[in-house]
This record gives structure tokens, sequence and C-alpha cells, in this order.
């Protein structure tokens, strides 16, 4: 569904992007994650249509948003990071004018709107003036726009910037309620709204692509070592030498030992290896309680760390 190759874009001596491609499939809701000024605005105009890129081509529904800038936009609903809201319009207002910047007419112009506005629960408002709305109704109304004419593109940058975390949950859930109705792609530099969010991730630093995969495939391929928390009600020497019995044990952190016989223990294993199986099996021969067996994977943010601060090789990236 939409599909960058080779994107660079440079302004005078600037370059914001260098080579970024990637695609998203139809129905995902793909995150593009970076720091500030990474290059994730930039992006998203080229796939806005706002301007063209210096090299390289995307498309979107198969349409190149530079040779065919028209037909693209015609499929994409865009929430910039600055949307332009007339504060003297009521919101039914702006968003009938913008069923007709859209070419959407007849019965289909109010069946759009009546759902926007219910997709954005924000029909108890649409009689107001946008000035006396609050930042978090605004953002309500920007993302309304851009579901007017029912796109099958929806291009989100930075949606909830700016609001308060009662309001930035409403956003997510409402992102998250599109699912299916079409794709995708949200640009942010916040980690928890990617993993509240989306199916995938893009991680871009400095204007180049990073890695594009999902949080736990990414997590498979940067981890060293796999690591398994544990806990068992056991006496912690004698559970730690049965451990260490196993092949593949490649180390033993110890945690906390309880009044009441609970020890916890992180083991350390081959990433080629699952041996969660081997040491359940172990401890239950051992007739000692398993409390809790569990993968310990690296969070969004450890990803993300790891990637902006290792040398700049991008890490070969799974389309889909």
């Amino acid at each position: 569904m939409i599909r960058a190759e080779h994107l660079t874009k440079r302004f005078g001596t600037f370059t914001a992007i260098s080579d970024v491609s990637f695609e998203v499939q139809a129905g995902e809701i793909v995150g593009f994650l970076g720091p500030n000024g990474a290059g994730k605005s930039t992006t998203m105009r080229i796939l806005g249509g706002v301007f063209p890129p210096t090299s390289g081509s995307a498309q979107v529904a198969g349409f190149d948003v530079a040779r065919q800038s028209l037909q693209a936009r015609q499929v994409v609903g865009y929430f910039p990071e600055r949307v332009a809201l007339y504060l003297d319009m009521t919101v039914r207002e702006y968003l009938d004018y913008v069923a007709d910047m859209k070419g959407v007419a007849g019965k289909q112009k109010g069946h759009d709107i009546d759902r926007a506005l219910d997709s954005c629960v924000i029909g108890h408002v649409a009689h107001r003036l946008i000035g006396t709305l609050s930042k978090g109704f605004r953002q309500r109304v920007g993302i309304a726009q851009a579901l007017v004419g029912r796109p099958r593109v929806l291009i989100l940058d930075e949606p909830t910037a700016g609001l308060d975390p009662e309001q930035v949950a409403e956003v997510r859930k409402l992102i998250r309620q599109l699912r299916g109705e079409g794709t995708v792609i949200l640009s942010t530099h916040i980690l928890s709204e990617v993993e509240a969010t989306c199916d995938r991730v893009i991680i871009i630093n400095r204007g180049q692509i990073l890695a594009v995969d999902t949080p736990s495939n990414l997590n498979q391929r940067l981890r060293k070592k796999s690591r398994i928390q544990l806990e068992v009600r056991a006496p912690v020497e004698a559970l730690q030498s049965c451990l260490q019995s196993l092949p593949g044990i490649l180390a033993i952190e110890p945690g906390y030992a309880t009044s009441d016989g609970v020890t916890s223990l992180t083991v350390s294993t081959d990433p080629d290896r699952d041996l969660r199986a081997e040491i359940a099996t172990a401890i239950i021969d051992a007739r000692w309680d398993l409390l809790e067996l569990r993968a310990v994977t690296l969070s969004l943010e450890d990803i993300f760390l790891t990637l902006v601060h290792r040398p700049p090789t991008p890490i070969p990236s799974v389309q889909h």
C-alpha cells in the first residue's frame, strides 16, 4: 500500500533524509519512530504530497506521489504535524469545507462527515466554534478531517504531540479502532506510542532507516543472549547447582530470596536455544514449586537506544 524506495530530500546543503526505503502493507498500523529532527516529518510530507523528494520515489496505493500527485492525494488522509484549522468555523462547517475540497458530494458527504465525527467522538461539539475547543479536541478535529473521504491510507504526523495523558489515551484508542479500516502510518518520538498502537515499527535516526520490523523480531535479532526470569520455592544454592548442570546455561544472576523460601533468579542462555522446557522439567523433577518462568525481552526503549547508539550500519530490515 505504501512503498518508499531510496528517498532522499535535501534543503540546500542540508540532507533531511537519505536513501530511505520501506513498505507498509494494506491494513497495517506502522509506527515511524525517531528522535526530533530524525527525518520523520520530511518523510511524511513526501508521502502526503506536500513536496517531492530530491531523489528516489514513493508510491501510495500504486500512485507515484510525485508524478501522479493528484491521484495519490485522493487516496490519502493526511494529518500534518501542524494542522491548519479555521478557528472561526464550527467543527461541522470545517469538515464540510474539507469534504468539498476533497470532492466528496451529495449524500456521501453527509455520511462521511457523520462517520468522522463518530470515529473521533466529537459529534457533541460539532456545532461549536473550533476556536473554543481544547487542544485535545482540536487534535481530534484534525484527525477527523483526515478521515473525510474514507481514505485508503491515513498518514498521521505526531498525532499526540502536546496532549495531556488523558487526551493521549483517547487518541491512541481512536487509532487502534482504525485497524482494519485502512492503512495507517504514524510518526512519533514517543516509544510508548508505538507499543500501544502499532503492528510494526520503522526506526529512523539522522535521516536514515535503522530497522523495519516488529518489536518482537527486533528483540530476537538484537539480543546477544536469551534471559529467563525464574521464581522457585527452593534453597538458593541447590537451585543454582541444579540449573548450572543443564547444558546451554551461560550465566545465573541471583535476584532475591524471601523468608518463606522463594528464590528469584535470572538465567542467561544461548539465544538460539529455548531452554524453558528443560528448566521447568528440572525444577519439577527436584520437587520444587515453580512459581514463575518467563522470557525477559528487550523493551522497545532498549531496542531503540541500541540501534540509535550503535555504529551507523543499519541491520537488515524485514519489510513484511
